[in-house]
């Protein structure tokens, strides 16, 4: 497999599309959102002058297999800053050929290079995959926190 990873670019915005479509289904979710309006939130969140999100993706022969969202949290601890990874998704047709592994190398990497204290994510209690897999790269969860959230403000 001649798989890389690199920060996601502008052409990548319809394999990010779709993939995101696949991760939307697998956790139940429907899309009603038109691909050309999908497309046109992917480019303003990623490639505006000020960028909402970050991504890294995978590539294998050309295609973009995998993704990982993030954005930077400051403070975290003291005054340093943080990466947040929002969503880790591989397409299913690539599942257990070291793509997840290789997105959260990267995406580590980048935070040491990036002088970040730390990098989080979280994972739902219902995806016991996705725990196995972090436990698999030596990755423990972290339970001083509780996770709080609003529906559409």
């Amino acid at each position: 497999m001649g798989l890389t990873v690199r920060n996601a670019e502008p052409g990548d915005v319809e394999a990010l599309g779709d993939l995101l479509v696949e991760m939307d289904r697998f956790y139940g979710g429907t899309t009603d959102d038109s691909p050309a309006e999908r497309r046109e939130q992917i480019a303003e969140a990623l490639f505006a002058p000020v960028p909402w999100a970050h991504a890294l993706v995978a590539v294998d022969d050309g295609h973009v297999v995998g993704l990982a969202t993030y954005s930077y949290h400051w403070p975290a601890v003291g005054l340093t800053r943080s990466i947040f990874l929002k969503e880790l998704y591989v397409a299913r047709r690539v599942w257990r050929r070291g793509v997840g592994r290789a997105l959260m190398e990267r995406l580590v990497a980048l935070g040491s290079e990036q002088g970040c204290s730390r990098v989080e994510w979280m994972a739902d209690v219902t995806n016991p995959g996705a725990q196995d897999f972090y436990r698999a790269l030596g990755f423990t969860s972290d339970s001083s926190k509780l996770v709080y959230r609003i529906e559409r403000p």
